[in-house]
């Protein structure tokens, strides 16, 4: 087997130390002299050290790769969205590295400090927080980054940064306005127990409805499930049935269900089915962002379309603009509209009566 070169070889050649050439690699030529950084570049040519960034990270000063930070991958939301990101990135000339964040702050800001070490000066951060801020100080040492279904303006204190997003208040408003068309007027919506800004615009969404067609928001109709169950992203199925359940063994339950997205949504179908219930005779449930699996399921899945392919082609774009110096304007928010996909889920509340008598003897059964 050929010898393989290594950073120390080239270190020995140029005449300096691994770590100055662990700089110049990282997209850190800043911290040394001209002289220093042509020793080192004529070193690894010579050498014939290249990892296989290393060429266009000599002469840009990062590495052709992007970050992408998504809650957890458990959610088949998240693994499309990766997929999208890494074909446009693709198409770009560039290459993905993903980190599940599970919404943590600290552990968001150590994958992007990481990040930043190896040379990646791109990051999409794909959390929807409410806040950025741990963000702050590595951006100013030249990180640029992408939000996903957040925008930020900088008002505040937390730092500016270019953004794409469904119009998720739109979406919860469709998905609401969708049953009460067909006649449903007491409506529960199955959230997430995590604060984020899709699930407070998504919750306005379905607030918004209601309202219009007057009917009142009731507390009891929305509900979180059991934050005991553990990570909503990571089991965003089991949170959506646990919530599911706490609605249908109201007195008075609904006869529709709104999910926070599809994967409680297939949470809350299984609830409806542990009750002896029919979907969508005795409830109907909508979902949102359309995974690709929502029309494979039985029932089919009525839901809300996120556009995924278009709005992580945006987000690439907005990235490789900004890391390649094309753009260097007022930062940019892209919002995209949702669109409603009728599939098998809904229908008339004609089972109410029925499905009020499953929430009644399924509650006995607990309190035995």
């Amino acid at each position: 087997m050929a010898y393989r070169p290594r950073i120390r070889d080239v270190a020995t050649l140029a005449g300096t130390s691994v770590s100055t050439v662990s700089n110049l690699l990282n997209g850190r030529p800043d911290r040394m002299r001209p002289e220093t950084v042509q020793r080192i570049e004529e070193a690894i040519e010579r050498l014939g050290y290249r990892p296989s960034w290393a060429a266009r990270q000599l002469k840009t000063g990062f590495a052709p790769v992007i970050g992408l930070l998504v809650p957890s991958v458990s959610n088949p939301f998240h693994g499309a969205m990766a997929r999208a990101v890494e074909v446009a990135a693709q198409a770009r000339g560039f290459q993905v590295v993903l980190g599940n964040s599970l919404r943590d702050p600290a552990r968001e800001r150590q994958y992007a400090e990481d990040f930043f070490d190896f040379g990646i000066r791109g990051v999409i951060a794909g959390s929807s927080p409410f806040d950025l801020g741990h963000f702050s100080e590595l951006m100013g040492r030249g990180l640029s980054m992408v939000a996903f279904d957040l925008v930020t303006t900088g008002e505040g204190g937390e730092p500016a940064m270019d953004s794409v997003s469904m119009d998720n208040r739109r979406a919860g408003y469709l998905a609401t306005r969708h049953l009460i068309d067909l006649g449903h007027r007491r409506i529960g919506y199955v959230s997430g127990a995590t604060p984020t800004m899709s699930r407070r615009d998504r919750l306005e969404g379905y607030g918004q409805a209601l309202a219009e067609a007057g009917i009142p928001l009731e507390p009891e109709l929305i509900a979180a499930g059991d934050a005991a169950l553990g990570y909503d992203d990571t089991h965003a199925a089991e949170h959506g049935r646990a919530a599911a359940h706490n609605l249908l063994g109201l007195a008075a339950p609904p006869t529709g269900l709104i999910a926070l997205n599809d994967m409680h949504a297939v949470g809350a179908c299984a609830a409806v089915r542990d009750r002896g219930g029919a979907i969508p005779e005795d409830v109907s449930v909508v979902g949102i962002d359309d995974i690709p699996l929502a029309g494979l399921l039985y029932p089919a899945l009525t839901t809300v379309h996120q556009p995924i392919e278009k709005l992580s082609e945006a987000a690439v774009d907005l990235l490789c603009k900004r890391i390649g110096g094309t753009d260097s304007g007022p930062v940019r928010h892209i919002v995209f509209d949702p669109h409603l996909v009728v599939r098998a889920t809904t229908a008339a509340p004609e089972g109410r009566g029925r499905q009020r008598s499953l929430g009644r003897a399924t509650t006995e059964r607990s309190a035995g």
